[in-house]
């Protein structure tokens, strides 16, 4: 077998976008390079931030990109969505030192999609080698992949990697004409419910839908006050930058969905979705005031309404929150893969994870007997 030379480049940014972005056949735009440069560009990782870009590239003969792994070098567990505070808390009492870590991931993104970008198997196997070969080569604890698409498991299980899920809770597209379609679809005490919040938001704010260009700087000034306000509630600090805004707005301007709502003529809350292929992703939410039921309608309703009328498959609405069941987002299982060095702290961690789907099954069973549809 002939040797395979991998690289770790500097960054996204250091690696040609067209060869990059053609390996993303997907079009998931968290792993596209525009979305992984701006995150670098604007400083949103890199120093101070625990996060250092160290994209892992295979190239073929004529030196362009056959494969890469989005990855980063890690020193804490923030901005990941799959908690792992654990498995570092039990290693390093144990002796051992779990950071920093390697992570194959579209930080702060918790988005199912694509994490080996390769052209064929055989690249995509030659690297996950390679990005064992950097944790054994350099006394690195683990390798973690995140929210990794459920066609790429096989691949990250033939390698030996650990297989984790989790649960998140997304919309489907039933080919409904319209949101009175699919609210004919629930029971009736949930479309009353429904019909409730949607008219109480709507009565206490006019929303505005922009799109590409038309999403103006003042737009963005506006919603990045309202991300501070989540990001320091729920962080301590928001992940992400003034600058990134400005550049994704720039260089995805036509995946940007936002949602604007205003009062009194005043932008008071927006949500902030990409656009995929054939799914809409909720991404950022915020507010300046507290509106009953405006978070809902948003971030879900709003996300519907669109989907529908796009013809779009699904809505993905973010990691976490049951509250999205009653809102016709169901549970779906994702799936991260984990790389342990040490096989002690492998063969634990190997058992908590068993013990762990199966507790996640059972959650997942009983919350569809909760599901707001229609019975038979």
């Amino acid at each position: 077998m002939t040797d395979v030379i991998a690289e770790i480049a500097t960054g996204v940014c250091a690696l040609d976008a067209a060869q990059w972005d053609r390996l993303n056949a997907s079009g998931n735009p968290f792993v596209g390079h525009s979305f992984l440069c701006a995150l670098e560009q604007s400083g949103s990782i890199g120093p101070g931030t625990g996060w250092s870009a160290a994209p892992i590239a295979i190239r073929d003969d004529a030196g362009a990109l056959a494969g890469a792994l989005p990855a980063y070098l890690k020193t804490h567990s923030q901005g990941e969505y799959v908690f792992d505070h654990g498995w570092a808390d039990a290693y390093e009492r144990a002796g051992g030192r779990y950071y920093p870590k390697l992570q194959i991931a579209s930080p702060f993104s918790p988005v199912p999609g694509p994490r080996i970008l390769a052209l064929d198997e055989r690249t995509a196997g030659q690297l996950l080698q390679a990005a064992q070969n950097v944790v054994l080569e350099n006394g690195l604890s683990s390798a973690h992949a995140t929210f990794v698409d459920e066609a790429q498991l096989p691949l990250f299980r033939d390698a030996g990697w650990l297989i984790r899920s989790g649960t998140q809770f997304h919309w489907t597209n039933a080919d409904y004409a319209d949101f009175d379609a699919f609210m004919a679809t629930l029971a009736s005490r949930k479309r009353r419910a429904i019909r409730k919040e949607r008219a109480a938001a709507q009565a206490a704010v006019e929303i505005e839908i922009l799109r590409g260009g038309q999403i103006r700087p003042h737009h963005m000034d506006a919603f990045w006050l309202f991300y501070q306000d989540t990001g320091m509630r729920k962080w301590g600090r928001p992940y992400l930058t003034r600058a990134f805004f400005d550049l994704v707005a720039e260089s995805l301007r036509d995946s940007i969905v936002l949602f604007l709502a205003h009062r009194n003529g005043h932008p008071v809350a927006g949500a902030l979705n990409l656009l995929g292929p054939d799914c809409l992703y909720g991404r950022y939410w915020g507010c300046t005031e507290d509106i009953p039921f405006l978070h809902f309608e948003l971030c879900y309703y709003q996300a519907i309404d669109f989907a529908i009328a796009h013809g779009l498959a699904r809505v993905e609405a973010g990691a976490q929150g049951e509250h999205k069941l009653a809102r016709g987002y169901l549970p779906t299982t994702t799936w991260s893969a984990h790389y342990i060095a040490d096989p002690g702290f492998r063969a634990a961690v190997a058992d908590f994870l068993e013990r762990e789907r199966r507790a996640v099954e059972r959650e997942q069973s009983f919350l569809e007997e909760l599901g707001p549809f229609k019975r038979g």
